[in-house]
């Protein structure tokens, strides 16, 4: 069966390209090498902590044999396991000296059902900045370009938030915010005070604060503050493909999807230079398969997409498909990650919050803005939060009656936990390869995957720790705990870069509408199409380049320019 247009991944923005292109009603066939999931059966949000098997931990041996990359996100545990791939089964190389930390799911819906939620716009400097200190090459579009479609996202997914006024984070379309802890009240009246440039606000983030009737209809419901969002969400509260996206391109009646199906490379037609289809094999059963279509949509995560990219070799592109320019593959950043500061606050309120909030407190990017840097360019953000121990008497708690209830209304302390997120430099040499001999068990070569920070993130990051610090004793906090160094590349999740947008052909793989240079009907708009990485969470842009991509290929479609 032929197609329209063929979707390549059902995560972040591969759902979100495939719901905007049944909506202008295409035929749509996503493909996902990963398995179905069920969230009847799949999602752990309704696991009492008593019915945890080994109390929410995972077995040593079995993390040394199955998940030792894995298990290094925060996310990972006994519930949400079976989200993650089993590195065993799915091994990719790096040198000795330049660890990686790829961190994946695969199964429909991707890494949307486990994502952290944090959802924010980047502005005219993010867009500018490659044109004006010369790192990368100039993003073909500017804020402009991406507001209305920022809009657009927003609306359908829901982002709880409050409008700031802020150029360095756009404001949004947004469900009513989160309320602070009056703690974290204390921590933003303290730091704004010192620090006049600075500000703390309430984390934006993909979670219903309120129902709305266009989420209703979908079957989602507001957010239980639960804050066990990795597990899946049995109320559709937080936005993921399986609560948002796909649903709504199923109430077309134009899609199409297929699990297990491992896509390997896209056909070429060597006399039109279009492509045609996509080469599939089961995973499961390992055989192939041919799917043909108009137009495709790589979103197979900035790693995947490159590989599928360079896997695409032909006798008239034998470096991989769209690659003339040389990029695809190169460019990989990830946010410099895991640069916190813990503080213990003894002046704090003597209260404390009701329920787990989904989000947390987020500081936006100053340095280079209202605040100058120390010898590096581009900038960083915080996330964290403030919270309070005690309050829960433990089996072993002493007394009975009124004793043990006096108890559990002492509270200790108030903790304070922020940690930097700092922009990443594009650098050609950071790149994704294919390993020239190892194979997985399907018979294809394996990512190599090259990268490691730079002086400039080095010098960020030191920035980072001592602005931490300063914020954490400025809010009358002691430092109890700090990093020393960023965390191994990848373990930020926000892998971008390979296949990135440009205005020249020579220096990029994809032109203002994500639309590859080389293959006019080849359209990318994952991680792998970002330019520069911003200091962002950058999923919000990542869907709504795929909203403008999928816009601009149905209007190509009705015009018979492709």
């Amino acid at each position: 069966m032929k197609f329209d247009a063929i979707v390549v991944g059902s995560g972040m923005s591969g759902a979100i390209a495939a719901k905007e292109l049944c909506e202008r009603g295409l035929k749509v066939l996503v493909l996902e090498r990963g398995k179905n999931i069920d969230p009847s059966e799949d999602f752990t949000d309704m696991v009492m902590p008593w019915d945890y098997k080994n109390n929410n931990m995972v077995p040593e041996d079995e993390i040394a044999r199955d998940y030792a990359v894995q298990s290094q996100c925060y996310a990972f545990n006994e519930t949400t396991k079976h989200f993650w791939v089993k590195d065993s089964e799915h091994p990719y190389s790096t040198p000795e000296d330049k660890p990686f930390t790829w961190i994946r799911g695969y199964h429909v819906g991707g890494r949307s059902i486990m994502w952290g939620r944090q959802t924010y716009r980047m502005s005219e400097m993010d867009f500018e900045a490659n044109a004006k200190d010369g790192y990368g090459c100039d993003w073909p579009i500017r804020y402009n370009d991406l507001a209305p479609w920022y809009d657009h996202i927003e609306k359908f997914i829901g982002v709880a938030g409050s409008n700031e006024g802020l150029p360095q984070l756009p404001d949004g379309q947004f469900l009513p915010p989160w309320e602070m802890n009056d703690a974290e009240k204390l921590f933003k009246a303290r730091v704004e005070q010192k620090f006049a440039g600075r500000k703390v606000i309430i984390g934006r983030n993909a979670n219903l604060s309120v129902a709305q009737p266009h989420h209703i209809e979908l079957g989602r419901g507001d957010c239980q503050n639960r804050s066990i969002c990795e597990r899946g969400c049995s109320f559709g509260a937080m936005h993921s493909s399986l609560s948002s996206s796909l649903p709504a391109a199923r109430r077309t009646g134009n899609l199409t999807l297929i699990t297990d199906a491992i896509v390997h490379s896209v056909i070429q037609d060597p006399k039109t230079g279009k492509a045609t289809g996509v080469r599939v094999i089961d995973q499961n059963t390992k055989v192939g398969k041919t799917y043909e279509a108009k137009i495709i949509f790589l979103n197979a995560s900035t790693i995947g997409t490159a590989q599928i990219l360079l896997g695409s070799a032909n006798e008239q592109n034998p470096r991989g498909l769209a690659n003339g320019s040389d990029q695809v593959g190169r460019n990989l950043m990830d946010h410099t990650y895991g640069l916190a500061t813990v503080g213990v606050l003894p002046d704090g309120p003597n209260t404390f919050a009701r329920g787990r909030r989904p989000t947390g407190l987020y500081i936006p990017r100053y340095r280079n803005v209202t605040e100058e840097a120390d010898g590096y360019v581009r900038g960083y953000g915080f996330q964290g939060g403030l919270s309070r121990s005690g309050g829960r008497p433990s089996a072993t708690s002493s007394g009975i009656g009124a004793e043990l209830k006096e108890k559990a209304r002492k509270f200790g302390p108030w903790t304070v936990f922020i940690s930097g997120f700092g922009e990443m430099l594009p650098n050609p040499e950071n790149r994704v390869t294919l390993h020239p001999t190892r194979k997985d068990k399907w018979g294809f070569a394996i990512p190599h995957i090259e990268c490691a920070i730079g002086p400039n993130e080095r010098k960020m990051a030191q920035h980072i720790l001592a602005d931490g610090r300063a914020m954490v004793e400025a809010a009358g906090a002691t430092v109890v705990h700090q990093a020393t160094e960023p965390g191994t590349p990848g373990l930020g999740i926000h892998e971008m870069g390979t296949a990135r947008m440009g205005h020249d052909p020579k220096t990029s793989v994809l032109n203002r509408f994500n639309q590859a240079h080389e293959v006019p009907n080849l359209f990318c708009t994952d991680g792998a199409a970002m330019s520069s990485s911003g200091c962002q969470n950058p999923s919000l842009t990542y869907m709504a380049l795929s909203a403008r991509a999928a816009n601009h290929a149905v209007e190509l479609l009705k015009e018979a320019k492709l």
